[in-house]
């Protein structure tokens, strides 16, 4: 049974700065590829960035250059990064595990919410 715990959500102003992690059990979480997500209010859930088990990353559009995906292998968390932030950054923000021949978990964390104010 995987568990995913997101953290460090809250209230930022716009152009600011907030950190989240994601602690992972349940898993061999080194060996699998991670990921973040978001969903707005009112709107689907959308992808945001991944970081496989070699570290490489990709990223939405949406967030590229404000946004940093990292892991900690040791601590068995991931962490976003998010810098200038905006009021489209809204939204309630969730983390995943990918596994080969499973995909993305289908059990979703609590998630932890960031309000950008203008």
């Amino acid at each position: 049974q995987v568990q995913l715990v997101e953290s460090g959500g809250g209230l930022v102003q716009a152009g600011g700065s907030r950190r989240l992690s994601c602690a992972v059990s349940g898993t061999i979480f080194s060996l699998n590829t991670m990921g973040w997500f978001r969903q707005p209010p009112g709107k689907q859930r959308e992808f945001i960035a991944t970081i496989t088990a070699g570290g490489s990353t990709t990223y939405a559009d949406s967030v590229k250059g404000r946004f940093t995906i990292s892991r900690d292998n040791a601590k068995n968390t991931v962490y976003l990064q998010m810098n200038s932030l905006k009021p489209e950054d809204t939204a309630v923000y969730y983390c995943n595990i990918y596994r080969p021949g499973a995909g993305w978990y289908d059990y979703w964390g609590q998630g932890t919410q960031v309000t950008v104010s203008s």
